[in-house]
Order: C-alpha cells, then sequence, then structure tokens
C-alpha cells in the first residue's frame, strides 16, 4: 500500500506565499492602535496561507492585478505572483479614505 505524503492530496498543504510590503503600509498602519494593527497584519499573514482557497476581488478596473480584501471597515490591498510564490501588500486603508 502506498502511503500518500501532504503533496499527494488535492487542497491540503498547501505552500504559503511569502509576504511583502510596500513602504506605505507602514505609513498606513503606524496611526493605529498596536493591537488593531496586529489584526490587520495578522490577517495579511492569513491571506498569504490562503491564497489558492480565495476569490481574488479586483480592486478596480484602472489597478488590474490588485486584489482588495475586506477587514471591518478596512481594505486591504494587494497583489499576488503565483510564479514566485509572493504576496505583496501594497496599502490598507480604511473604507472612508477610498476615492
Amino acid at each position: 500500500m502506498k502511503w500518500l505524503s501532504n503533496w499527494d492530496c488535492v487542497g491540503s498543504a498547501m505552500p504559503w506565499y511569502r509576504l511583502a510590503f510596500t513602504s506605505d503600509v507602514i505609513a498606513d498602519l503606524a496611526p493605529l492602535e498596536k493591537e488593531f494593527a496586529q489584526r490587520l497584519f495578522d490577517k495579511t499573514k492569513w491571506l498569504a496561507s490562503n491564497v489558492a482557497n480565495l476569490r481574488h476581488e479586483a480592486s478596480a478596473p484602472d489597478l488590474p492585478g490588485v486584489a482588495k480584501y475586506a477587514v471591518g471597515e478596512w481594505r486591504i490591498f494587494y497583489s499576488v505572483d503565483r510564479d514566485d510564490h509572493l504576496l505583496t501588500v501594497h496599502g490598507i486603508l480604511h473604507r472612508k479614505d477610498l476615492v
């Protein structure tokens, strides 16, 4: 009998994507309470671990390849490079600050 490794099973042990942040993200999180900023940061790690399981909603027609994910009143804007297994976070903004 052949034992299946995690890589033999569909949907299990999916590799995490690496995370990268633009310099704007630090500025976006700086004024927030530490606990809430940590919650948003943790959500970016969750996104990186679930890239294959999510439907990535386009943020705007004029920003091809940039998706958004809602966390309460906040939006995480990111792009996915499937070849390099990289999720880049471009910004984390409150809904009221979106133009």
